[in-house]
């Protein structure tokens, strides 16, 4: 234990937005009502955070490790294998391990939805994984492991018993650039079509891990398209999931120093994802259940439960980044009304009390404009604690470039967090 007040940390996936013309030239955090923010944002201070890098338009998974003081250079591990290890699965270096999508693929060769209309249901999208694993043998592969995580999402490993396979391969979605083992996701694409994997570099086991890709691939393709979950997707008028798109390739199981150790902390965290709790296991929090995706109330309640055991508790919020990969600015906006109704009014009365000390921020932007992460910094505010207010009044990003906090790279917040409260 230590005499550093106890710690909530909220990262709000994606909340980072820009000005909508629909929201008449609001961000959706400028626009959306959120009395119970607004009150801890008046009693805190406040700056703006660039997650990982300028000019990077980072996921999830790296940009939650730099907020929570992890860097990795040009050394990243990808999030392949950080969700392999959020679901358990058996992996070991040598390996690879990609996210993989459900996807539909067009008559023409082009990506209908990446997502597959974001509406499979777990029932058919296990379905579909369970047809892959039964029908697609990779040649020269002695094992694959593909399993469906929630929605349109999952995850492939490949061994080849003997042999060590390499990351240093194209993606095959078209929407995220591969930079240093990160996924960087791109702007401005309108048609996109599939990517065949091909090795970044001579070495032979780039050649026959790109190689192995594209085969399940090909294959994968032809299993979902005949698969009776797309007939009847068809039938329907919605959305085949008709082929895999994948990323974020991993070959290293990664050894991290934990995170209890790096801030002399015991930390908890609330998880609903499994790349969250892939970030959990490399970094030794506690974890507990988060419940729904959605059920915000909840998530208050237990992170109050164990902010009494622990010193420090996250969670990530992912609410507010779906409607801005769908562009739909009204609905993310409501999406972060309920946040501020459902969590953040709980939170407050807490953080008022001089229970705990609160810090909220953002892994990334996802502006509507664009349906997908951005470079754009994201806000901060710190409340509760020895934190006296600096005269911000909202949390979002018009306020928080006004902070007296400034400009933050992610890797240094909670380092700074920890010394403000």
């Amino acid at each position: 234990m230590t005499s550093t007040p106890k710690l909530l940390y909220v990262l709000l996936d994606g909340v980072g937005d820009r000005p909508d013309p629909v929201l008449s030239g609001k961000t959706p955090l400028e626009a959306a009502r959120t009395p119970s923010l607004d009150h801890l944002a008046s009693k805190g201070i406040s700056g703006i955070v660039q997650s990982v890098g300028k000019d990077i338009s980072p996921e999830s998974d790296i940009a939650v490790f730099n907020m929570l003081g992890y860097s990795f250079g040009n050394e990243y591990f990808g999030r392949g294998v950080v969700e392999a290890l959020g679901l358990g699965l058996d992996f070991k270096t040598g390996d690879l391990a990609l996210r993989a999508n459900f996807a539909t693929l067009r008559p023409d060769g082009t990506i209908g939805d990446r997502r597959a209309g974001r509406d499979l249901t777990s029932e058919d999208a296990d379905a579909l994984a369970k047809a892959i694993r039964e029908h697609v043998r990779l040649s020269g592969a002695d094992r694959i492991q593909f399993e469906h995580t929630v929605g349109h999402r999952a995850v492939l490993t490949i061994r080849v018993e003997g042999k060590r396979l390499s990351a240093n391969i194209e993606n095959t979605d078209p929407a995220y650039a591969r930079v240093g083992g990160m996924g960087v996701a791109k702007e401005g694409l309108t048609i996109l079509k599939p990517q065949k994997s091909t090795p970044l570099d001579q070495d032979d086991a780039s050649r026959l891990s790109a190689e192995l890709v594209n085969e399940f691939t090909e294959k994968a393709s032809r299993v979902l398209d005949r698969h009776q979950v797309n007939k009847t997707r068809r039938e329907k008028g919605k959305l085949p999931a008709n082929i895999v798109l994948l990323r974020d390739a991993g070959n290293i199981y990664p050894t991290l120093t934990p995170i209890s150790k790096k801030y002399n902390l015991s930390f908890a965290c609330l998880l609903d994802m499994p790349v969250e709790k892939g970030v959990a296991n490399l970094t030794g929090m506690t974890q507990h259940d988060g419940g729904k995706i959605d059920d915000y109330e909840y998530k208050a309640r237990q992170a109050v439960k164990l902010l009494r055991e622990f010193d420090a508790v996250y969670i990530h919020i992912k609410g507010p980044d779906e409607p801005g990969h769908d562009g739909l600015s009204e609905e993310k906006k409501q999406v972060i009304e309920e946040v501020d109704s459902e969590f953040f009014s709980i939170i407050k009365d807490h953080v008022q009390a001089s229970e705990f000390a609160l810090a909220v921020s953002a892994d990334h932007a996802t502006p509507c404009q664009l349906k997908a992460h951005s470079a754009d910094p994201v806000p901060l505010i710190v409340s509760g604690g020895r934190v006296k207010g600096d005269g911000t009044k909202r949390f979002t990003e018009s306020n928080a470039k006004d902070g007296s906090i400034g400009l933050l790279r992610g890797v240094d917040v909670l380092k700074t967090v920890l010394d403000k409260i």
